[in-house]
């Protein structure tokens, strides 16, 4: 166990919690929402410090992350627990194994034994990922400074809860992230998540200022979260932000809790891209059906295509310089 990077210890030995927005107030001997942090006599533990539940070298594009070191290999980890209860989960076996098993599994991995797997394995940044990174925010802090050390990028992909004093405890050793925002209304963060939309914006807009690369995913589940009023809602919010910001739009498959729905048709997220690229936001992609053009990446102002991708894989990058070949325009990313 480690200590907790950032609690208040309060009155009568119980602690309040500041690493995410749902700021719990934990008693003696209990444990937080995301049910990874224990108060043990008045000290708020990590209770996954060091726990690696998943680890392997992915794409960066499985992030998903378009604009960010394409076609380059991130070392991703993950330990169990997460701060949300959604009821599609694609990785509720591990995210929720707290929670609905009332384990925790891992194997002991220190952040030198991480870094130096990914320095091996030949990845030029360290993702945390698969469950949500926040929940082991301690563990994700000590290998992303160890990493930038040695000029290895770090990513979250996250649900984008963390408070602003988690990004100011990582600043400046974040370098990019892909928010999950999962909706553009209350009712669906409430029902489906256990949770409030208002701090995820706050976190978009406050990574951004602080210089990470965010890049955002919104899963559309028919009938939850994709009405046409509501997305163009989320779009104006996106560009308000940054016009250029990355929006993935991805296909729904119906998983753990949440086996009432069918997958979303392509055509709506055909629509969707659509709509959101006539409303002025440049990148939008498709995810989740492989081979659709959606996953490819367009000059905004001829056209051209720059960055051709099947799935997770890049089959051709005609970038220049970070720019199009064609009529020089500078497409926004960190590409070197």
């Amino acid at each position: 166990m480690k200590e907790a990077y950032l609690y208040e210890k309060i009155e009568d030995n119980s602690v309040q919690c500041k690493l995410c927005s749902h700021r719990c107030v934990i008693k003696e001997g209990k444990k937080g929402i995301c049910m990874v942090r224990e108060n043990q006599e008045g000290i708020l533990y990590s209770l996954v410090y060091c726990k690696v539940i998943a680890e392997r070298p992915d794409p960066v594009e499985k992030k998903p992350l378009f604009h960010f070191l394409p076609g380059t290999y991130s070392y991703s980890i993950a330990t169990v627990g997460c701060n949300f209860k959604c009821k599609h989960c694609q990785n509720s076996d591990i995210s929720q194994m707290p929670r609905d098993r009332g384990m925790i599994a891992g194997v002991e991995r220190t952040p030198e034994m991480i870094l130096k797997a990914a320095m091996e394995t030949g990845c030029r940044s360290i993702s945390y990922t698969y469950t949500e990174p926040t929940i082991y925010f301690e563990f994700a802090c000590d290998i992303s400074k160890l990493a930038r050390e040695k000029g290895i990028k770090n990513v979250f992909v996250t649900n984008g809860y963390m408070t602003k004093e988690a990004l100011d405890h990582i600043y400046p050793d974040l370098h990019g992230a892909n928010v999950d925002l999962k909706a553009f209304n209350q009712g669906f963060y409430k029902e489906i998540c256990g949770a409030k939309l208002d701090p995820v914006l706050r976190s978009i807009e406050e990574m951004r200022s602080q210089g990470v690369w965010v890049e955002v995913t919104t899963l559309l589940i028919p009938g939850l979260n994709d009405g046409e009023e509501e997305l163009k809602s989320l779009v104006r919010f996106l560009i308000s932000v940054d016009p250029n910001m990355p929006w993935h739009v991805t296909r729904f498959h119906p998983d753990y809790r949440l086996l009432d729905r069918p997958p979303t048709p392509v055509s709506t997220l055909k629509r969707v891209r659509d709509m959101a690229r006539d409303m002025g936001l440049p990148f939008v992609y498709t995810g989740n059906i492989p081979g659709e053009e959606g996953e490819n990446t367009y000059c905004p102002s001829c056209g051209e295509l720059l960055i051709r991708r099947y799935g997770f894989s890049v089959l051709e990058n005609r970038l220049r310089s970070g720019a199009c070949p064609t009529c020089h325009r500078e497409i926004p990313g960190l590409w070197a």
